[in-house]
């Protein structure tokens, strides 16, 4: 195969080089003037806070009166909501006292603003100091290396690891706070927000894109499941059901995968059921289709009552009671060697080698390995690392999950990549820049956080 290079002449992977360097700085620079602003933004609500006991402040006002009088100054100083502007104090302070750390290398430029947002929202539940700090530390290291969208499954981890109050309380606790939304949009649109229990919600989500798939399919055009635009799978008008066809089918004649998972998840809720009389031949039957998510649980646990916590894969740590009751209705499980010192998955024990290859792979990629992409496994094609046609192995060391859209990058530019044999994979770009994308369960075991 023959690929072009689009970087032909040195001096044109000069000019790249540059420009890279130039944005490089840029946001080092950036994220400093971000920590000082969180710094400035914690003084204006100690100050605030300080002023509650001064002799001119009425009592029969709100206790934080002195704070909203603050956020409205600077609010309107800097043409912000005063509301944004407080919640952003209260981010400040949490960042400023409890993750002293993370604000110093969101200084030095080490992270983003956004790495340092991830990193309190998932340590802040986390009282006590000493296992704080850990967590602190160990959450630095993957931030240092990974996208904030990486960061986030691996911060929930490491802090639900070194939480010392037991996952049942922290989780029971949690679904009091499920909650059902309505927020208004523009042009007749409104959104519907639900939170509640992850496996049920990963659950719903996957049943409603495998619903929306077999409407798709009837259309007899394939639905694109790694479309960059937004998941494009055009649907005649014949083929939309009843139910959505006068209310909210758009007037082009086409649905993207996202707006049929819409229409049917309406559909569920309002009639029941996700078809019509048009469609009730190309969906199977609602039995037929079932949730999928991954869960790993560790086998002391499965077997022996233990209490470690699963995992539920995108997400995080789930509690031990849940994980046995969905293992105990799950139709079969597959069992994972993983690393005790890496986290790294070592093999997986089913008897039909490519079937075993592909369960290890899952197991050990859960997205697309292409640095940053967080695309999921069934948006993604198992690519050999060396080309078949270039003698590459069909071996787990030669194989990884890669999105459509890097898949393509990968055979059609002058990007390279090279696997280590711990799984991880070595990028170099065009412009000679190496980024190493690393397994995600490994991410929270190098450095050790413990």
């Amino acid at each position: 195969m023959v690929t072009t290079d689009p970087y032909t002449a040195r001096a044109e992977r000069a000019v790249v080089g540059e420009i890279v360097e130039a944005l490089v700085d840029r946001r080092r620079r950036i994220a400093a003037l971000q920590a000082e602003e969180a710094e400035l933004l914690h003084a204006a609500q100690e100050f605030a806070l300080a002023q509650r006991a001064t002799p001119t402040v009425d009592r029969h006002a709100p206790d934080d009166i002195t704070v909203r009088s603050v956020a409205a100054e600077i609010g309107a100083a800097t043409r912000q909501s005063d509301r944004t502007v407080q919640t952003r104090m209260d981010d400040a302070a949490t960042l400023v006292t409890r993750f002293p750390a993370t604000l110093t290398a969101l200084a030095e430029g080490r992270i983003s603003r956004a790495h340092a947002a991830v990193i309190a929202d998932a340590g802040v539940r986390v009282a006590d100091d000493h296992a704080r700090a850990a967590y602190e530390a160990a959450a630095l290291a993957v931030a240092e290396r990974e996208t904030a969208g990486r960061l986030r499954p691996a911060a929930r981890r490491l802090a639900d690891r070194l939480d010392p109050a037991p996952v049942e309380d922290r989780h029971r606790v949690a679904c009091r706070e499920r909650r059902v939304w309505v927020a208004d949009r523009d042009d007749g649109i409104a959104e519907l927000g639900l939170t509640g229990p992850a496996h049920l919600v990963h659950g719903v989500f996957d049943r409603l894109t495998q619903l929306a798939k077999a409407i798709a399919g009837n259309g007899r055009r394939p639905v694109a499941d790694a479309d960059p635009a937004g998941e494009i799978g055009a649907i005649p008008d014949g083929t939309i059901p009843a139910a959505v066809d006068a209310a909210s089918a758009p007037t082009t004649g086409t649905r993207r995968l996202d707006e049929i998972r819409v229409d049917v998840a309406l559909d569920l809720l309002l009639c029941g059921h996700a078809t019509a009389e048009a469609s009730n031949d190309s969906i199977p039957a609602a039995d037929a289709i079932r949730a999928r998510v991954q869960i790993t649980v560790p086998m002391t646990t499965l077997i022996a009552d233990g209490e470690e916590p699963a995992d539920l894969t995108g997400y995080g740590t789930i509690d031990p009671a849940l994980a046995r009751e969905i293992a105990g209705s799950t139709p079969g499980w597959d069992r994972l060697l993983i690393s005790p010192s890496t986290g790294a998955v070592l093999a997986v024990d089913r008897y039909h080698p490519s079937r075993e290859q592909l369960r290890l792979l899952r197991a050990r990629d859960e997205h697309c390995r292409f640095p940053g992409c967080r695309q999921p496994l069934p948006r993604c094609d198992v690519d050999h690392t060396i080309a078949r046609e270039h003698d590459g192995p069909t071996t787990v060391t030669n194989l990884a999950h890669l999105c459509r859209r890097h898949h393509t990058l990968k055979h059609h530019s002058a990007w390279r990549v090279r696997q280590r044999a711990d799984g991880t994979l070595e990028w170099t770009s065009p412009g000679g820049r190496v980024h190493d994308d690393r397994p995600a369960r490994t991410l929270v075991f190098e450095p050790p956080p413990f």
